[in-house]
């Protein structure tokens, strides 16, 4: 997926003006930036969700917010089925997630982490070429946020669809990402592989961001 010269204002404040990003297919792509750096406004953009100026070659994505966003009034299974008819493929996601026994389930009976669990099967089952992750474990606690992590990377594994991933942590962005963009004011600060080899990465994305007047 390629954005070229992306323009995002609100009122007089630019958010983006003539950014460029291009999203490799196959691999989880991270956006890490401080709160209000405009990481949503991005994935907004490229889902259609937000006008824009520019061009970002629009392809079928998948979304996952950082809330749920199930219908409360369905079940689990039914849920899945405004996305996906066959019921094989839904209770597959559910169980390559962990939870299928809680298809019959309805929302308000899940715990947060189960919840994120059936997001992230809607986005699996729903397919596309890109997907698009908007800090969807930053609500978890820690040991179930690694948890529902692990599980995602293992179903993500399965078809490599190109991801499009925004977070504030760093933890999160190592963890999961094979390529981490520092972004502030709107424009790309750093750029990195995610090498497992390199013990100091950690470090040296602290350091960039502590730069940027990060908290």
């Amino acid at each position: 997926m390629e954005i070229k010269n992306l323009t995002k204002r609100y009122g007089e404040i630019a958010v983006y003006e003539n950014f460029n990003l291009t999203v490799e297919d196959g691999l989880i792509t991270c956006i890490l930036g401080e709160s209000g750096s405009g990481k949503t406004t991005l994935l907004n953009a490229v889902a259609g969700l937000t006008e824009y100026e520019g061009e970002i070659t629009q392809k079928k994505c998948s979304y996952v917010f950082q809330s749920p966003r199930l219908v409360p009034c369905l079940t689990v299974e039914d849920n899945l089925k405004l996305v996906c008819k066959d019921t094989d493929r839904i209770f597959e996601a559910l169980k390559n997630l962990g939870i299928e026994d809680k298809a019959k389930e309805y929302p308000v009976r899940l715990s947060g982490g189960q919840a994120q669990r059936v997001s992230l099967a809607r986005a699996f089952l729903h397919g596309g070429e890109i997907m698009l992750l908007d800090e969807p474990f930053s609500a978890l606690d820690l040991k179930l946020k690694y948890s529902v992590m692990r599980l995602f990377k293992e179903v993500w594994q399965r078809t490599k669809p190109a991801v499009l991933f925004v977070t504030h942590d760093v933890d999160e962005a190592l963890l999961l990402s094979d390529r981490i963009i520092i972004i502030e004011s709107g424009k790309i600060k750093a750029d990195f592989i995610n090498d497992s080899g390199d013990e100091h990465l950690r470090l040296k994305i602290i350091d960039i961001l502590l730069d940027n007047g990060a908290d």
